[in-house]
């Protein structure tokens, strides 16, 4: 090249000249006339353009352009500038012989006498196909990277200098922050920190960890441009030269702030269905029980009612038999208690004027307290009717105001109200909708949390040995459940306990879940019946036909649905009386089936508990509640048979 550029060659060298250039092979090396007609040709030339000397020596070399170049003047143009400045240099496409294109990299230089006379010009061409290629390749997915990054909307992904100001901003990163690339490029990360994290110098911790480890990862707060916080997952990547010098920091931060959130709400929803699951498990087995005992409590105080009327009028005698039909009869309120708690209790639901109920309990209540405490009440004028069983709220009521007078053995004040409130967000137990809540409050020594927590476990008491079953906040709590309602507790050590029903307001539409009517007796209904009666307990059976038969009525024994079905198919029959809990067919089953074929029999269900299985629902079956005496089981007799 020193030795074309610009000078004639020696004739003593050409020759050598001419080996070296045809050596060549990765560059096409050739000579134009001052016009760029082809005046020589070289081996790379062939190799990479397609012609042999013979077919384009001679040729103008605007042929290797593409046409749209040709019509442009660029052949010219190249070979002007190359003479007016003294070379030329640039790439583009250019033709081969079969009319593939190739990407060229071109230098033209001007080949002059030493008088400066122009004699032609020296062309040096490139293929710069592959090479282009690969850096167009290399562009492409620099841009898909870009795009990728920008384009990233969940996560916060931006550069950071070895300093750790910000150098790029993402997409991501202005949702998630709130500040536009112009507002934060430029700007220390740390701008993103709590103040009391940047006074700790966790920003600064956070570089450094990176530059020590490669890596640093955190969980924390961080802050948005208006001020609000995000619980932020944080990673921040060191990235360095070939060298190991620090060029910056890659930091990549997303809003996990709702998924926290979710993860504590699972965490609470898994807390409240194991206790779910616990108070299930107590409930079943506590309702399982108290259904047993109801059933041995109907043997006892039947079989003592017979007793009491068959034998002499003895004073020693009756008193005996007295005592024990008082403590049978403590045993079925302990089992009405028991199945409140397990919400298996008959309900008989009706509409309930609560500040009515409360003025005619206040004798009752101030009697239960005794001459050391007080109880002030504090009822609007009116109040919306809700729907619950008046015996057991009563009962409710009761319970938890002696529970007051207990938390304050020195005595003091008991305040109880009511009042109409919206269910409250705080209190998701409830549906939306207006509730009556009725407050009983004291101000006694108070629960810790450990004690509050278990306060309505069952057989869970505060109170000494043999001044409570432990059962009364759990029957508390079956009624409000049961009614669609709740209890709340609220207490705090030395400042007393607040005990809350919360009740639906009763609504127009709303119908009642009670035992169906019991029709009354028809005039001229005959004194002795044909009764069935069905239990699959031995000792009940036994007493509801010694009780029946008292009574003056002929009875049938069947203990399954099976049998009972058999003896209807052989006897007249005027009156069905069957146990709702009974295997492979249920009392509501067996009343089914006895409607299928005689629609018209009279039925009466005897059970202690208020939910009846699916399918039961189809037949409105008089419901008798265990235990019964021989008068409640007369007096529903009298009401049904026709």
């Amino acid at each position: 090249m020193e030795v074309l550029d610009r000078h004639d060659t020696s004739l003593t060298e050409e020759g050598r000249f001419r080996l070296l250039v045809d050596a060549i092979t990765d560059y096409a090396i050739y000579m134009l006339s001052p016009e760029g007609i082809i005046t020589s040709w070289n081996t790379g030339a062939q190799r990479f353009k397609g012609y042999k000397p013979s077919e384009i020596l001679g040729e103008h070399f605007s042929r290797f352009y593409l046409e749209e170049d040709r019509a442009a003047g660029i052949p010219e143009m190249a070979l002007a500038t190359a003479k007016e400045i003294g070379r030329y240099e640039g790439e583009g496409w250019r033709l081969r012989k079969n009319g593939s294109r190739f990407w060229a990299h071109v230098i033209i230089d001007p080949i002059r006498r030493p008088s400066g006379e122009l004699i032609g010009f020296a062309k040096i061409t490139r293929d710069l196909t592959e090479r282009r290629a690969a850096e167009n390749a290399i562009r492409q997915s620099e841009e898909q990277f870009r795009r990728l990054i920008q384009g990233v909307s969940d996560y916060a992904i931006y550069m950071l200098d070895p300093e750790g100001n910000v150098s790029s901003w993402n997409f991501g990163a202005e949702r998630i922050k709130g500040y536009r690339p112009g507002e934060i490029i430029g700007r220390h990360f740390s701008t993103f920190y709590t103040p009391e994290d940047r006074a700790a110098g966790m920003p600064e911790t956070a570089l450094n960890v990176a530059r020590a480890e490669g890596r640093f990862e955190r969980e924390g707060w961080r802050v948005r441009k208006d001020g609000t916080r995000f619980w932020a997952s944080v990673v921040i990547d060191v990235i360095r030269d070939d060298d190991g010098q620090v060029l910056g920091f890659a930091k990549i931060t997303r809003d996990i702030t709702e998924k926290m959130e979710t993860q504590r709400a699972l965490e609470q929803a898994r807390e409240e269905l194991f206790q779910s699951q616990k108070m299930e498990a107590i409930g079943q087995l506590t309702g399982g029980i108290a259904h047993d005992f109801n059933n041995l409590l109907m043997a006892v105080i039947g079989s003592l009612e017979i007793l009491k009327k068959r034998m002499p009028q003895d004073l020693s005698l009756t008193s005996l038999v007295d005592n024990a039909m008082q403590g049978a009869q403590r045993g079925a309120a302990l089992t009405q208690r028991m199945l409140a708690f397990s919400r298996r209790q008959e309900l008989h639901v009706e509409p309930i004027d609560v500040s009515g109920l409360v003025r005619g309990m206040m004798d009752m209540l101030s009697r239960s307290l005794g001459p050391l405490t007080v109880i002030d009440t504090f009822f609007p004028v009116r109040l919306p009717t809700i729907l619950t069983d008046p015996n057991q709220l009563e009962m409710a009521i009761l319970n938890l105001v002696v529970n007051a007078r207990d938390a304050m053995p020195s005595g003091g004040r008991i305040v109880l109200r009511a009042s109409e409130e919206p269910a409250p967000p705080s209190k998701s137990r409830l549906s939306p909708g207006r509730y009556v809540r009725i407050a009983v409050t004291d101000e006694g020594e108070g629960m810790d949390a450990k004690t509050l927590e278990q306060a309505v476990t069952p057989f869970f008491t505060t109170k000494g040995v043999g001044k409570g079953t432990g059962l009364g906040l759990s029957m508390v709590q079956g009624l409000t459940s049961q009614s669609g309602g709740h209890l709340f507790l609220k207490s705090k050590p030395g400042e007393g306990t607040t005990a809350e029903l919360w009740f639906p307001v009763a609504v127009a539409e709303r119908t009642t879940e009670t035992a169906a009517e019991l029709p009354q007796r028809e005039q001229g209904a005959r004194d002795s019946l044909r009764i069935l009666a069905v239990d699959d307990d031995g000792l009940v059976l036994m007493n509801t036909t010694l009780m029946l038969e008292d009574l003056g009525h002929t009875v049938f024994e069947a203990t399954a649905g099976s049998e009972a079905l058999d003896i209807l198919h052989r006897q007249p029959v005027d009156l069905v009386i069957c146990d709702h809990a009974m295997p492979r067919m249920t009392g509501a089953q067996l009343a089914q089936a006895i409607r299928n074929e005689w629609p018209e029999m009279p039925i009466i269900l005897a059970t202690g508990y208020a939910e009846l299985p699916e399918g039961a629902g189809m037949i409105n079956l008089p419901r008798l509640g265990k235990p019964f005496s021989q008068a409640q089981l007369a007096d529903a007799i009298n009401r049904i048979a026709s």
